[in-house]
């Protein structure tokens, strides 16, 4: 039966296949025996939550199990002590992929075949497999497919976690050397990236900010023939700086494509969210000057309204 499900695979693309997920038991504990995983079974995921050092994180009382393609069958967690915050997204980007939802299946399976930095570094299937962290992403992927996770979602979140691998894994299946080129190729793209839009971002409000530089796809033109311009570059230019990247080009084209087109978007909800936790913290620590903020803010907001409003 394994080997005529680890099919699902049509023209490199995965084919959504539900039922690799399954209910997998659980684990010994408290000398009590565990139970067996179940294929019959739809999965399970049952939640405990835990507030360690005010960081919210969850246990999962039931195992999940996952037949991948290629390493068979996989049991996680593999200890009672693993802890997971279920999609590992920074709060910035929860907007495009959300904490919970279709992928979460993906997302515990993928956290627990990493472990943490104090977790081992691999994991190995129940036929012996040893799935170090760059079979994990691949995994994760092929997961998400399998819960119905959007194409293009799935290749972000993929793209994502390569990154990842690529700063902080241990343990990946590459040369020291290979490692170190996609940390180059990685590098060398974001900073690039972020000083292009820098630069376009001051061509564009025909400016002559510290550093910058002249872009000749936006140039003395139009408003929105430079915003055309300027769109034109955010996806031309990471993809030939994708091509650093080797193997992992994929990645590269998704992550600087993704970069430079949200680049302006990040920057705005970066600044939000700081706003918003200063005025936490001030609100938090001192009352009365989070009051006497408000107001001025309310007054300022009042002459602007009349000023504008009536001459």
């Amino acid at each position: 039966m394994r080997s005529r499900e680890r099919g699902g695979v049509m023209g490199g693309q995965v084919v959504q296949q539900v039922r690799r997920f399954y209910d997998g038991g659980t684990l010994p504990h408290d000398g009590r025996p565990g139970e067996p995983p179940d294929p019959g079974a739809d999965p399970r995921i049952v939640l405990e939550r835990h507030a360690e050092e005010g960081v919210e994180t969850f246990a999962l009382e039931r195992r999940l199990a996952y037949l991948d393609r290629h390493l068979g069958e996989l049991l996680v967690p593999a200890d009672t002590g693993f802890r997971t915050d279920l999609t590992s997204v920074p709060a910035l980007f929860t907007w495009l992929v959300p904490k919970t939802g279709a992928h979460l299946p993906a997302a515990l399976l993928h956290d627990a075949l990493v472990g943490g930095s104090h977790d081992p570094s691999s994991y190995v299937s129940t036929d012996g497999h040893v799935v170090d962290r760059v079979a994990a992403d691949r995994t994760f992927r092929d997961a998400m497919a399998d819960t119905g996770t959007g194409v293009i979602r799935r290749w972000i979140v993929w793209t994502a976690v390569t990154v990842a691998t690529i700063f902080v894994g241990r343990d990946v299946p590459w040369s020291r050397a290979r490692h170190w080129s996609y940390r180059f190729a990685a590098g060398a793209t974001i900073v690039a990236i972020l000083y292009l839009g820098y630069s376009s971002t001051s061509d564009l409000f025909d400016r002559s900010w510290l550093g910058a530089v002249d872009v000749p796809w936006m140039g003395d033109r139009p408003w929105w023939a430079e915003v055309a311009g300027g769109l034109s570059g955010a996806i031309v230019l990471p993809l030939a700086l994708s091509l650093l990247w080797g193997r992992l080009r994929m990645a590269g084209a998704i992550a600087g494509v993704m970069l430079a087109v949200l680049l302006h978007v990040t920057v705005g909800l970066a600044a939000i969210g700081a706003t918003y936790m200063a005025l936490e913290r001030l609100a938090r620590r001192s009352p009365g000057a989070a009051w006497m903020l408000a107001g001025l803010v309310v007054a300022a907001a009042l002459v602007v309204f009349a000023l504008v409003s009536f001459g």
